[in-house]
């Protein structure tokens, strides 16, 4: 039996142009949280010259990747995969709801659905989906 060194698994977020937008917006509604690293393209490209070429940043102690593609495609983000947050109490969730549906759309309105005393689902204006939960 071999020793292999410890995966660690990241969420990998793909923008077209507002990587660094995004990432400087999720920096400010969270605790504990800040741009570890960034690297941007230069003149020679192969994206637009200062743009995100390679980002790192923690949440709340858990880390995200993030880049603005240099080329275009045909997809987005998808709420099938969402940023799922327990939320510590009323205060945070009313909070992280109201900034993460600013300019986005709201899936499920903040509110009480059984499964939780208060919970919403929204994507947030760069088309990221986020579950706020507040457990019971």
């Amino acid at each position: 039996m071999s020793i292999v060194a410890s995966q660690k698994i990241t969420t990998f977020l793909l923008f077209e142009g507002n990587a660094e937008d995004a990432m400087t917006f999720y920096v400010s509604l969270f605790d504990d949280a800040e741009v570890v690293s960034i690297t941007r393209y230069g003149a020679d490209g192969p994206g637009r010259e200062g743009s995100v070429q390679h980002a790192t940043f923690s949440l709340a102690g858990q880390q995200f990747m993030c880049i603005d593609s240099p080329a275009p495609h045909d997809f987005t983000f998808t709420p099938a995969v969402s940023l799922f947050v327990q939320c510590g109490d009323e205060a945070e969730i009313d909070r992280l709801h109201a900034a993460l549906v600013e300019q986005g759309t709201e899936l499920m309105p903040l509110g009480s659905y059984g499964f939780s005393t208060r919970f919403a689902w929204v994507n947030d204006r760069f088309g990221v989906s986020w579950q706020l939960n507040l457990p019971a």
